[in-house]
């Protein structure tokens, strides 16, 4: 009867302990299985390279609690034999959200990998470059997560106040309306200093503003001149994009949309800044850019129309129309099949190799699935030679081509502008993903 009575206990708490772990088990194996898929998959289509700010797991140190897989918003890390891994390289966009998720510390966030290193300019402490006045700030400098981005934006304009000499029409000239542009702007604001604030694009939020639609774009507090501390945990895209634009207004910033910086070059004790619209003189510059650079552009006579486009936020304002896109990476693919399902939309995707070689899986599952359907067309082989009004030229399989067009979306990457900053004198170090 004792041993009876000894065994009640056992019943009670370990049968359910033991289900328990038994599922918990499962879940794990599960996952684990999904995740090394992914990683195959990402290692048979060459996508190993992560393209900016990405983790570097210690696994010596690593515990597998798959904390940091939790916490990534865009699914780009997993568990594999016990330890993080980077499995989905190619979707990592610098969240960090993972850093601080990770409860031994075992991840550090670098820049560039031993294959492909990443040049950034060498700033010091006080952010300024190897060239006196000019400042660098945000991911260009080295860092990609929001909150510290804007951090640096406020103390870089800290610095520039000691730094401004002579005479010029503004104290500051600040190139980039991201995060650290942002806070740039209003530290001169609160400072009260003149400066200008320029933005190659149409609106504020730099490389967040080029997310899908309701992506993660932050996962931290961040504290803003005037603003004080924005208690943001977690926030889409368009809540954030929001936020930016009612700070604008109740705080008066001021931004010039639609011009892109051409060239800075020295002038007495400051600089000249070139844009499209003209030159301005600031006794410092403060690069704010990211690093997604300029659109590349495909140098095609009509380029420079309302109808080309170079990213694609939202595919439904491109219902019952005809659009070209052009590039053979994951977001061109994205872009066309996003397209594609809009009702009425007739869809070509144009790409000068004979093949998508550098894309995800799934990307190219779509894309060939649209194709049957015969939503899209693909055109390999091809490059435009022409854009007008109502039609688009192209070379395709070395003929001349002609089909009717509405909307042009290039998806061509963008370019840094390393060179013009190598003539100033600002000075590079690469990264190869160095803890």
């Amino acid at each position: 009867m004792q041993s009876v009575n000894n065994l009640i206990p056992w019943l009670i708490y370990g049968i359910p302990a033991a289900v328990a772990m038994a599922i918990y088990i499962r879940n794990h194996r599960a996952r684990t299985e999904v995740h090394e898929e992914l990683l195959l998959e990402s290692v048979a289509a060459g996508l190993t390279e992560p393209p900016s700010l990405h983790p570097v797991v210690d696994l010596g140190r690593c515990i597998g609690s798959g904390a940091c897989v939790k916490a990534c918003p865009e699914g780009a890390l997993g568990v594999v034999d016990g330890k993080a891994v980077l499995v989905g390289a190619a979707s990592c966009i610098g969240h960090g959200a993972c850093f601080p998720a990770c409860p031994v510390e075992a991840i550090k966030l670098v820049f560039g990998t031993e294959k492909r290193g990443i040049d950034i300019p060498m700033v010091k402490p006080n952010f300024e470059s190897n060239v006196p006045g000019i400042f660098i700030a945000g991911e260009l400098g080295g860092m990609g997560l929001i909150r510290k981005c804007a951090e640096q934006g406020r103390q870089a304009i800290n610095a520039a106040r000691a730094a401004m000499k002579g005479n010029a029409e503004f104290d500051v000239v600040i190139v980039g309306a991201g995060p650290a542009g942002i806070a740039a702007g209003l530290a001169s604001i609160e400072h009260k200093l003149k400066y200008k604030l320029i933005e190659q694009e149409d609106s504020l939020g730099g490389a967040v503003y080029h997310y899908p639609r309701n992506k993660i774009a932050m996962t931290a507090p961040v504290n803003l001149p005037i603003i004080g501390k924005v208690k943001f945990t977690e926030v889409s895209k368009e809540q954030l994009l929001e936020f930016w634009n009612g700070v604008m207004k109740k705080t008066g910033l001021q931004v010039s949309f639609r011009e892109r910086m051409e060239a800075i070059e020295r002038s007495g004790e400051g600089f000249v800044v070139q844009t499209q619209r003209g030159n301005y003189q600031a006794k410092t510059v403060l690069l704010a850019i990211g690093r997604r650079g300029t659109p590349r552009k495909l140098g095609a006579p009509g380029e420079d129309s309302p109808k080309v486009v170079y990213r694609l936020i939202d595919p439904e304002q491109y219902k019952g129309q005809r659009v070209l896109v052009v590039g053979g990476g994951d977001s061109a693919l994205e872009a066309a099949v996003a397209v594609a399902e809009q009702p009425g939309s007739k869809v070509t995707i144009s790409y000068r190799s004979e093949a998508f070689s550098r894309v995800k899986e799934k990307n190219r599952s779509a894309l060939k699935s649209a194709q049957d359907a015969g939503r899209l067309r693909v055109m390999l082989k091809s490059s435009i030679s022409q854009i007008e009004t109502d039609k688009v030229h192209l070379k395709y399989e070395e003929k001349d081509v002609a089909i009717r067009n509405d909307i042009v979306i290039v998806c061509a990457g963008g370019e840094l502008p390393t060179p013009l900053l190598k003539k100033i004198g600002v000075m590079f170090e690469t990264h190869r993903g160095e803890v």
